[in-house]
Protein backbone atom coordinates (compact mmCIF):
# COMPACT_ATOMS: atom_id res chain seq x y z
CA UNK A 1 0.00 0.00 0.00
CA UNK A 2 1.07 3.53 -0.65
CA UNK A 3 1.53 6.25 1.89
CA UNK A 4 0.56 9.54 0.26
CA UNK A 5 1.26 12.95 1.78
CA UNK A 6 -1.80 14.72 0.41
CA UNK A 7 -5.49 14.83 1.09
CA UNK A 8 -7.33 12.24 -0.99
CA UNK A 9 -10.12 14.62 -2.01
CA UNK A 10 -11.63 12.24 -4.56
CA UNK A 11 -11.50 9.16 -2.31
CA UNK A 12 -9.24 7.30 -4.72
CA UNK A 13 -8.08 3.80 -3.93
CA UNK A 14 -4.38 3.19 -3.32
CA UNK A 15 -4.27 1.40 -6.66
CA UNK A 16 -5.75 4.44 -8.44
CA UNK A 17 -3.26 6.75 -6.73
CA UNK A 18 -0.38 4.47 -7.70
CA UNK A 19 -1.57 4.33 -11.31
CA UNK A 20 -2.02 8.10 -11.48
CA UNK A 21 1.49 8.54 -10.10
CA UNK A 22 2.82 6.09 -12.68
CA UNK A 23 1.02 7.95 -15.48
CA UNK A 24 2.29 11.32 -14.27
CA UNK A 25 5.84 9.96 -13.99
CA UNK A 26 5.53 8.63 -17.54
CA UNK A 27 4.47 12.09 -18.75
CA UNK A 28 7.47 13.67 -17.04
CA UNK A 29 9.72 11.07 -18.72
CA UNK A 30 7.98 11.74 -22.07
CA UNK A 31 6.76 8.15 -22.25
CA UNK A 32 3.48 9.56 -23.47
CA UNK A 33 2.11 6.34 -24.92
CA UNK A 34 2.48 4.64 -21.56
CA UNK A 35 0.80 7.55 -19.78
CA UNK A 36 -2.08 7.46 -22.24
CA UNK A 37 -2.54 3.68 -21.91
CA UNK A 38 -2.65 3.88 -18.11
CA UNK A 39 -5.10 6.79 -18.03
CA UNK A 40 -7.43 5.34 -20.66
CA UNK A 41 -7.49 1.99 -18.82
CA UNK A 42 -8.32 3.83 -15.60
CA UNK A 43 -11.09 5.74 -17.37
CA UNK A 44 -12.62 2.43 -18.51
CA UNK A 45 -12.83 1.40 -14.86
CA UNK A 46 -14.24 4.72 -13.62
CA UNK A 47 -15.71 7.05 -16.25
CA UNK A 48 -16.18 9.96 -13.85
CA UNK A 49 -12.78 10.00 -12.17
CA UNK A 50 -11.91 13.69 -12.19
CA UNK A 51 -8.14 13.26 -11.66
CA UNK A 52 -7.98 10.87 -14.62
CA UNK A 53 -10.04 13.20 -16.82
CA UNK A 54 -7.84 16.16 -15.84
CA UNK A 55 -4.66 14.24 -16.58
CA UNK A 56 -5.98 13.07 -19.94
CA UNK A 57 -6.95 16.62 -20.85
CA UNK A 58 -3.48 17.81 -19.88
CA UNK A 59 -1.82 14.99 -21.83
CA UNK A 60 -3.80 15.66 -25.00
CA UNK A 61 -3.51 19.43 -24.79
CA UNK A 62 0.07 19.94 -23.71
CA UNK A 63 1.83 16.87 -25.08
CA UNK A 64 -0.21 15.76 -28.10
CA UNK A 65 -1.50 19.20 -29.17
CA UNK A 66 -4.91 17.59 -29.64
CA UNK A 67 -6.72 20.65 -28.35
CA UNK A 68 -10.19 19.44 -29.33
CA UNK A 69 -9.78 16.28 -27.25
CA UNK A 70 -8.32 18.28 -24.36
CA UNK A 71 -11.37 20.56 -24.39
CA UNK A 72 -13.68 17.54 -24.46
CA UNK A 73 -12.04 16.06 -21.36
CA UNK A 74 -12.12 19.39 -19.55
CA UNK A 75 -15.82 19.68 -20.48
CA UNK A 76 -16.39 16.33 -18.76
CA UNK A 77 -14.56 17.53 -15.66
CA UNK A 78 -16.65 20.70 -15.54
CA UNK A 79 -19.89 18.77 -16.04
CA UNK A 80 -19.01 16.80 -12.90
CA UNK A 81 -17.42 19.64 -10.97
CA UNK A 82 -18.58 23.05 -12.28
CA UNK A 83 -16.49 25.01 -9.78
CA UNK A 84 -13.18 23.44 -10.84
CA UNK A 85 -11.27 26.64 -11.63
CA UNK A 86 -8.14 24.83 -12.77
CA UNK A 87 -10.05 22.84 -15.41
CA UNK A 88 -12.02 25.92 -16.47
CA UNK A 89 -8.83 27.97 -16.98
CA UNK A 90 -7.04 25.18 -18.83
CA UNK A 91 -10.08 24.58 -21.05
CA UNK A 92 -10.23 28.27 -21.90
CA UNK A 93 -6.57 28.16 -22.96
CA UNK A 94 -7.20 25.30 -25.40
CA UNK A 95 -10.52 26.63 -26.66
CA UNK A 96 -8.62 29.44 -28.36
CA UNK A 97 -6.99 26.88 -30.64
CA UNK A 98 -10.19 25.10 -31.61
CA UNK A 99 -12.42 28.13 -32.00
CA UNK A 100 -14.88 27.15 -29.25
CA UNK A 101 -15.97 29.63 -26.62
Amino acid sequence: MSDHAFENTYDLSNEQIDLLTEAEDAMVAFDLGKAERILLAMLEQEEECIPVLNNLAHLYGRHFSDFEKAVEYYDQVLALEPDNAWARDARRRYQRYVGRD
